[in-house]
């Protein structure tokens, strides 16, 4: 999962970014609306998490300008305006959610999730694909019933093409989902990522679309099982 964070307390947003990190989610970190505007125009993210009081722009005009212009991006608000008004007033602007600060980080990594299995239409946090099982909370991979275990990155990749199921996504799209902003990134980390997940969950897990990038391949050929080494 890629997130975006705009928030302005520079103690609230490292906490934060370490937090997610640790739980293997990617996080870019901002601290106006200016930035935010300008990064949800650069690069794909599957969450944005939004300050109110930002130092250049009341968190809910930029808000409501992302909707004005179609962004359908989930919005979870993470702010100290507690009152039942500021709730109502934030919800109606456009955001999918809406936590006050003080809080849990347990409480906003599930909210994450919940966030992006609603957008998926899944009602469960487990993600099914043939034998292939995959629990984005505690990322878990199970092929058939055997625990898999995958790096921060390939897990960034396979949740990537299960949460956009039946999508062709470019290289640019899953470097996106991969990676943050500012990482470094070599020319072929891609598919040295793609490589290492057919070897270990099969070689049709990832479907090559020649010319346009990549997609999940067919549930029923998950029976293959991993390559060998």
């Amino acid at each position: 999962m890629h997130i975006l964070l705009c928030e302005d307390d520079d103690l609230i947003a490292s906490g934060i970014v370490a937090g997610l990190n640790a739980q293997g989610l990617t996080v870019d970190h901002v601290a106006t609306a200016a930035a935010a505007r300008a990064m949800v125009l650069a690069a794909q993210f599957d969450v944005l998490i939004l300050d109110l009081g930002l130092p250049d722009e009341d968190g809910l005009t930029l808000l409501r300008q992302l909707r004005q212009n179609g962004l359908e991006l989930p919005v979870l608000i993470l702010t100290a305006r507690d009152t039942v008004t500021d709730r109502v007033a934030g919800l109606q602007a456009g955001a999918d959610d809406y936590l006050l600060k003080p809080f849990d980080l347990r409480e906003l990594s599930a909210r994450l999730h919940t966030l992006i299995r609603r957008v998926a239409g899944r009602s469960v946090n487990l993600i099914e694909h043939g034998c292939l099982t995959y629990d984005p909370s505690s990322r878990e991979t199970l092929l058939a019933g055997q625990p898999v275990d995958l790096s921060r990155r390939e897990q960034a990749l396979l949740h990537a093409l299960l949460h956009n199921h039946g999508r062709v996504l470019s290289n640019e799209q899953l470097k996106d989902s991969v990676y943050g902003f500012g990482d470094e990134v070599e020319s072929n980390a891609l598919n040295v990522h793609i490589h290492h997940l057919r070897r270990k969950l099969g070689h049709t897990i990832v479907e090559t679309v020649r010319g346009l990038g990549y997609r999940l391949g067919p549930a029923d050929a998950k029976s293959t099982g991993p390559e060998a080494p």
